[in-house]
């Protein structure tokens, strides 16, 4: 489901020009993002619990940790930046193009590309100086993260417990802390419109967002907090929140910031007509 929902996202944004637009241009690599994240986790997933191989190469396991944190802070990132989107959209309808461009969208996903970059390599750096010669080869999680890996390491861990847990907090508070910030806005905005009916569409758009973003940073906090205390979560519980903040999101992104659009809608319409053929009797 999310490949193709995923994979439909970005070739449509890409080959129709009339998707070439700022949030278009944020949808597509929130999607790519997604598409990568699948692809570097899900196959492993599917070889544990299908054919019961569950076992990687240590060097492998670092690669996939570098690229689930890189993924996911991109993820953090861009959601703000979306949010930031919607809210010029809607507080400066009039000067939005001239406010926020292609240009400027394409800055700001470069952006989001540097800042997960940097978080990546920090998850990584402070996993490699470690020690893992005691014999620990057994991760509860359904994919390679940083407390899964550091759980391995024979020596003393705080210090690189500390700054993933830092470098986390960063990351994931700061964008949730904007997105808070930007839909409250939005939503005091639009109980202030004297447009009834828009204001209850734009509310219910806000709601669908609030919710997918609620699954994305919540289970991911709890999580981290969870480590840095030192609380023993359940393998299965474990599994289950790893689960309900990475895939469960890439399923729905794709439906509720795309393919709900009236461009979408309208392109599948033209494509429907085009392509079905009517029996007229």
């Amino acid at each position: 489901m999310s490949l193709v929902a995923n994979g439909s996202v970005v070739g449509l944004i890409i080959l129709i020009e009339s998707l070439h637009k700022p949030m278009y241009i944020a949808i597509a690599n929130l999607a790519a993002s997604d598409l990568l994240f699948d692809t570097i986790t899900l196959p492993k997933i599917i070889a544990r619990y299908w054919f019961n191989d569950g076992t990687m190469p240590f060097v492998t396991c670092l690669f996939q940790v570098f690229w689930v944190h890189n993924l996911g802070t991109f993820d953090a990132f861009l959601l703000m930046v979306m949010a930031m989107d919607r809210y010029v959209a809607i507080s400066r309808p009039f000067h939005y193009s001239s406010i926020i461009s292609n240009k400027h969208m394409v800055i700001a996903c470069t952006l989001c590309v540097f800042v997960s970059s940097i978080a990546g390599t920090i998850c990584i750096v402070f996993e490699m100086i470690l020690e893992y010669t005691c014999g620990r080869t057994r991760i509860i999680s359904c994919f390679c993260t940083n407390s899964g890996v550091l759980s391995l390491s024979c020596g003393d861990v705080t210090f690189s417990l500390l700054v993933v847990f830092s470098t986390a907090m960063v990351v994931l508070l700061l964008p949730l802390s904007f997105i808070i910030f930007s839909y409250i806005s939005i939503i005091r905005l639009m109980y202030s419109s004297t447009q009834l009916v828009q204001s209850q569409k734009a509310f219910y758009t806000c709601t669908t967002h609030l919710l997918v973003i609620a699954l994305y940073y919540i289970p991911r906090l709890f999580v981290y907090i969870s480590i840095q205390n030192r609380l023993i979560l359940d393998a299965d519980v474990n599994v289950l929140l790893g689960c309900l903040y990475t895939f469960v999101p890439h399923m729905a992104n794709p439906i509720i910031y795309c393919l709900r659009t009236k461009e979408i809608k309208h392109i599948f319409k033209n494509i429907l007509k085009t392509h079905v053929p009517l029996n007229i009797s």
